[in-house]
């Protein structure tokens, strides 16, 4: 309920930034991208889900051979639409991601330790890449010392936020959970008849981050190189909008947009805040209005066109049988 509530207010404050700037400005403004400036701005982002795919494939660690990078791609674009189509949001799209994987021969308990420790190195990079852009902004805008205290105290936070989730990951995720219910006395049959298979999942997890720290390190690598290609799209954009841009510039302005969605989650699809985020931000960086609006709403038809592609994959994906054991053992044949 409190969502919806959320979705009606995110839709009342975007038709409300929309009618300040003016529709007949907005559309004169969007009307300067032809065909061609829409394909290029959607190039950056097929470059960031590919290197996102690949820094979870890296996480698989030997099961990565069952399945073509295509398939994964595919996987993965439909974990994502789900996340952000549905009020389960991560508990229905991570899951989902671990499912698909069983028709390639691929257990769930190691899918789904894939997907958590993947999510959770792209996290630690998507910090690392929001203080590069504080960093850049406080340097280009000289901004008041308290803004900056505050965003590094939100994205402190954040960071804190994720160490902490390394650490539970480390002592043990899934059976830490199930230990907290049972302090609460809650019981949770589903859970308590699955206790082998939580304890294997932690057992994988752990070995990840101990067993195999130089595959964490490229994957966190290959995941910020992931956020800094959202650089060239948010440079694509303007220069197709012919405002005045650099790649630091951009640099900046993507890190934050980063920052911007990650702080308004809790909004189904962050729908207001997001598009009244982006334009404030753009003024802060002397960009009228009508390009904030413009570059918003370009961004979330971007986000559309994904999400449509990522549903189709799941109907691609959906007819697929998980793999019989025997057919997992000729696999490894």
């Amino acid at each position: 309920m409190l969502k919806l509530i959320f979705l009606a207010v995110g839709c009342v404050a975007l038709a409300g930034i929309i009618w300040h700037i003016g529709p007949t400005s907005i559309v004169h403004t969007a009307s300067q991208l032809g065909p061609l400036a829409l394909g290029v701005i959607l190039l950056p982002m097929l470059a960031v889900y590919a290197l996102e795919a690949l820094g979870w494939r890296l996480t698989l660690g030997m099961h990565a051979q069952r399945i073509g990078f295509a398939h994964l791609f595919a996987i993965r674009m439909a974990g994502e639409s789900v996340n952000v189509t549905t009020p389960a949001a991560y508990v229905g799209g991570e899951p989902l991601k671990a499912y698909l994987l069983k028709p390639y021969g691929i257990p769930f308990v190691e899918g789904l330790a894939s997907v958590i420790t993947a999510k959770t190195t792209m996290t630690i990079a998507q910090v690392a890449f929001i203080l590069l852009g504080i960093g850049l902004s406080f340097s280009m805008l000289g901004t008041s010392e308290h803004y900056v205290v505050a965003a590094l105290v939100s994205v402190g936070l954040l960071a804190f936020g994720v160490l902490a989730f390394v650490m539970v990951q480390r002592y043990g995720l899934a059976m830490g959970c199930l230990h907290v219910l049972r302090f609460c006395r809650i019981k949770f049959t589903f859970l308590e008849e699955r206790k082998a298979s939580l304890e294997e999942l932690d057992s994988t997890i752990r070995a990840f981050y101990s067993q195999h720290r130089r595959t964490f390190y490229v994957a966190l690598l290959t995941f910020f190189s992931a956020w800094m290609l959202e650089t060239l799209e948010v440079y694509a954009i303007l220069y197709y909008l012919d405002v005045p841009v650099d790649i630091v510039t951009s640099l900046s302005i993507a890190a934050l947009t980063v920052f911007i969605k990650g702080s308004t989650f809790f909004i189904p699809g962050s729908l207001g805040a997001q598009e009244g985020g982006y334009v404030l931000l753009l003024l802060a960086y002397g960009y009228p209005d009508v390009t904030g609006i413009t570059f918003a709403l370009i961004r979330r038809l971007r986000e559309i066109l994904w999400i449509f592609v990522g549903l189709v994959c799941l109907l691609l994906l959906k007819g697929r049988e998980p793999l019989q054991p025997d057919d997992v053992a000729a696999s490894k044949g």
